[in-house]
C-alpha cells in the first residue's frame, strides 16, 4: 500500500480564532469596572439607606451580566477554535453573542419605555439630589468604559494557505454589542441628568418620564441595527456586491467565466468563498487561489472548474 505526503494540501480551520483579541481584554476590563461600581453603589445604598443608589447598583449588576456574555463569547470561541466539529472555526460565536446582546438591548429598551410611560401617567416623587448623584456616577463609569471599548486598533491574523485575513473592529459584533450596552447606559444617564435638573430647578417633573421614552426609542434603534447585522452573519448572508465583484474580476480572464459564487462571513472580518468556473482550459485550483487579492479577508477558498468545449457567452 502506497502512502502519499498530502500535508501541503491539508490545513486547519482556526483562522486566528485561537488568539486573544484586543476586544476580549477590553471587555474584561469593562466587566471588572462595572462589577466594582455595582458593589460600591449597593454597599453605599445599604449603608446610607438610599434606594436610588441601591436600584442603580442592581442595574449595574444586570449590565455586568450582559457584558459577561460578550466576554464569555471570546473565551469560548478561543477555547474551541481547533474543534473540528465547527466546519469553519468558531468565528460565528462572535455574531451569536452580538445577536444575544442585541436581544438584551431590546429587553432593556422595552423595560425603560414601559417604566417611563407608566411614570408619565402616574408621576412619582423623586429625590432629585440623590438621583442626580447616582446619574453622574453612572455617566462617569460608562464614559470610561466606552473609551476603553473604543480604544485599540485592529486584530490581524494571517493564513498562508488561503490569503490574508483581517479582523476589523467595526466587524466585531460581540465588541459592538458590549459597546452599545455601555453607550445605552451613558445616554440614559445624560438624559436622566437633564430631566432631573429640569425637574429640580423648573418643576418639570414630566421631563424624567419623557427623556426615558426618548432613550428607549434610541436604544431600540441600536438594538435593531445590531440584530440585523449579526443575523446576516448567522444566516450566511452573501458578502457585499463590491467584494464579490473584486473576486470575480481577480479569478477570471480570457475564456473563463464564474457561473456560481458564494462568499460569506465565518468570523469578524474573515470570509469563506466557493467559486465555480467554466473555461476551455481549466487550471489547477492553486492558480486561481494565487490570483485572489489580499485584503478581502477570504481565508478559505474552494474552487471548482468545468471544461467547456463550446463558446462561452460573456
Amino acid at each position: 500500500m502506497h502512502t502519499h505526503d498530502t500535508s501541503r494540501w491539508e490545513h486547519k480551520h482556526v483562522f486566528g480564532q485561537d488568539q486573544v483579541k484586543s476586544g476580549e481584554r477590553r471587555t474584561l476590563i469593562v466587566v471588572l469596572i462595572t462589577l466594582t461600581a455595582m458593589v460600591v453603589e449597593i454597599t453605599a445604598g445599604i449603608a446610607f439607606g438610599s434606594m436610588a443608589l441601591l436600584a442603580d447598583g442592581l442595574h449595574m449588576g444586570s449590565h455586568a451580566m450582559a457584558l459577561g456574555v460578550a466576554f464569555g463569547a471570546y473565551v469560548v470561541a478561543r477555547r474551541f477554535a481547533g474543534d473540528e466539529r465547527f466546519s469553519f472555526g468558531t468565528g460565528k460565536f462572535n455574531a451569536l453573542a452580538g445577536f444575544t446582546g442585541a436581544l438584551l438591548l431590546a429587553v432593556f429598551a422595552i423595560g425603560v419605555g414601559w417604566e417611563s410611560v407608566t411614570r408619565l401617567m402616574r408621576p412619582v416623587d423623586i429625590a432629585y439630589s440623590q438621583a442626580v448623584i447616582v446619574a453622574v456616577i453612572g455617566l462617569v463609569v460608562n464614559v470610561v468604559c466606552a473609551i476603553i471599548l473604543m480604544g485599540g486598533g485592529h486584530d490581524h491574523h494571517h493564513d498562508g494557505a488561503h490569503g490574508h485575513g483581517h479582523a476589523h473592529g467595526h466587524e466585531d459584533h460581540n465588541l459592538r454589542a458590549a459597546y452599545l450596552h455601555v453607550l445605552a447606559d451613558a445616554v440614559t444617564s445624560v438624559l436622566a441628568i437633564v430631566a432631573l435638573l429640569g425637574g429640580m430647578f423648573f418643576g418639570a417633573a414630566w421631563l424624567d418620564a419623557a427623556m426615558g421614552i426618548v432613550g428607549a426609542l434610541l436604544i431600540a434603534r441600536w438594538s435593531a441595527s445590531l440584530m440585523r447585522s449579526s443575523a446576516m452573519v448567522l444566516l450566511d448572508y452573501q458578502a457585499p456586491a463590491a467584494v464579490r465583484e473584486q473576486i470575480t474580476q481577480a479569478l477570471t480572464c480570457d475564456d473563463e467565466k464564474i457561473v456560481d459564487l458564494h462568499v460569506w462571513s465565518v468570523g469578524p472580518g474573515i470570509r469563506a468563498a466557493i467559486v465555480s468556473i467554466v473555461t476551455h482550459h481549466p487550471k489547477p485550483p492553486e492558480v486561481y487561489k494565487r490570483r485572489l487579492p489580499e485584503g478581502l479577508g477570504v481565508v478559505h477558498l474552494t474552487v471548482e472548474t468545468h471544461r467547456c468545449e463550446q463558446r462561452i457567452a460573456a
